[in-house]
């Protein structure tokens, strides 16, 4: 795919919007408002603001309202005509929904919204609908780091693969896949869907849409920002993006806390880095230990942990050596869980699974049919993330006549770690917990043909 071709019709427009200028009053005013300057000149009409901003485009000042003292009007001189906006301050000035720190500013960008919607009106009204998403400049850049995240993953995958994808960009369902291969060399998380997360954002210098590659003009706030991948685009342009967001880890901020999806996606990785390097310590120092997952480890040791995942990411050491209490390792497990925004067993997956152990009038084949279809619903990064976990906790309960955690007891620790009422009542929290204790039972005792693990 070529290189994008940024679009200047809307910056050289920008250049020519007139450049505000402050008519200062000349009359001495004791009761100025602190928050305005000399553009300020009390009460005055309207045909006297319009005799004052004579000059020309780009003339500015502020009055107070005749009709509702205490109140302020903007005047702003444009196209030979004077616009008027009811004038606020709440430690920024704004009219709208952009906030300035000057007044100057806000007439600077006012002055030229008013020029490229009076000179190009068509133009930006077609921004989003004419864009060809497929060439945009967040696609050429998405498809590189695709193909060299794929790269990276290939290099570890068997060569004689025979279905000549070799493992790249080639999702499958569970029931098409052999007992001897392994899924995970399958799926590519790339592929997995993720919402950007837009937020309105200033942007610094100049800078282009993502999505329609036209200028994004003003002074502040210009467009959008994805707090996951760093999209960046024109408001209106950001509604017509799909669920498609590409996460980086320049752009997370921590990973206790984050959404799986993203953690993942940004990671490369199938499952999170902290749940894969936990679980590979907690087996590698043995399972038998009495009481694993169920005793809680030092809380100070168990922070120091979280603190250097959320800074040092996979390079955090978390071996005997330097962490000998098993407990502190299972306590960070749970907790990254427990601070999921969307808990591990998500909440559309929730009510289907509750309504499976809530029912009394059906079969135990009818229960776990409910149960699979709860996890039908799960996005592919928490059901590939449950089903590692839950292979893991399969291993733990074998040495159940030595860690003493039965499927029972592990079900008391884990429901409240993985599941989550999706309402804020305390109560209705409170009494959805017998039945969240049951369905994780019935998870784990049955989780190999739940999860045909």
């Amino acid at each position: 795919m070529a290189m994008p071709t940024w679009k200047t019709y809307l910056y050289q427009l920008q250049l020519k919007a007139p450049r505000p200028k402050r008519v200062a009053c000349q009359r001495d005013l004791p009761n100025r408002p602190p928050q305005y300057g000399k553009e300020f000149h009390g009460f005055i009409s309207r045909e006297e603001t319009d005799s004052l901003l004579q000059e020309g485009d780009g003339c500015y000042l502020v009055r107070e309202s005749q009709r509702a003292p205490g109140a302020y009007t903007l005047a702003i001189r444009f196209d030979k005509q004077t616009k008027n906006y009811k004038l606020y301050h709440d430690g920024k000035h704004y009219v709208g929904e952009k906030r300035f720190d000057t007044v100057h500013d806000l007439v600077a960008d006012g002055l030229i919204t008013f020029y490229l919607e009076s000179r190009a009106a068509d133009y930006i009204a077609a921004l989003s609908s004419q864009s060809n998403y497929a060439e945009s400049p967040y696609m050429v850049y998405s498809g590189k780091k695709k193909r060299r995240n794929a790269k990276t993953k290939d290099s570890s995958l068997p060569s004689d693969r025979t279905d000549g994808t070799n493992g790249t960009n080639y999702i499958v369902q569970p029931d098409q896949i052999t007992e001897e291969e392994n899924v995970e060399e399958l799926l590519n998380v790339q592929d997995f869907e993720k919402t950007h997360v837009f937020k309105v954002h200033n942007f610094k210098g100049l800078h282009w849409c993502d999505f329609c590659a036209n200028f994004m003009w003003g002074i502040i706030a210009q467009g959008v920002k994805c707090q996951d991948c760093g999209f960046q685009a024109h408001k209106k342009c950001s509604e017509q993006v799909p669920n498609d967001c590409m996460p980086d880890m320049k752009y997370i901020k921590r990973i206790f806390g984050a959404d799986l999806t993203t953690l993942v996606k940004a990671q490369n990785t199938l499952i999170p880095i902290v749940v894969e390097k936990c679980v590979k310590e907690i087996e590698s120092r043995g399972i038998e230990i009495e009481g694993l997952y169920r005793v809680a480890g030092f809380h100070d040791d168990v922070e120091a942990i979280r603190i250097a995942f959320d800074k040092d990411g996979e390079s955090v050491d978390i071996s005997e050596t330097r962490y000998e209490d098993i407990n502190t390792i299972t306590s960070v497990l749970k907790l990254y869980f427990r601070s999921l925004p969307i808990p591990l067993i998500s909440f559309d997956a929730y009510p289907r699974i509750m309504e499976a152990v809530k029912l009394d009038s059906i079969s135990d084949e009818e229960r776990k049919s409910l149960i699979k279809e709860g996890f039908s619903l799960l996005p592919p990064a928490h059901y590939q993330t449950l089903k590692y976990l839950l292979s893991h906790l399969a291993r733990v309960i074998e040495k159940r006549h030595s860690n003493m955690m039965n499927p029972e007891n592990l079900a008391i620790v884990f429901a409240p770690t993985l599941m989550r009422c999706p309402e804020l009542d305390p109560m209705a929290s409170l009494m959805a917990a017998k039945f969240e204790h049951k369905a994780m039972d019935i998870i784990l005792e049955h989780q190999k043909e739940l999860l045909k693990l």
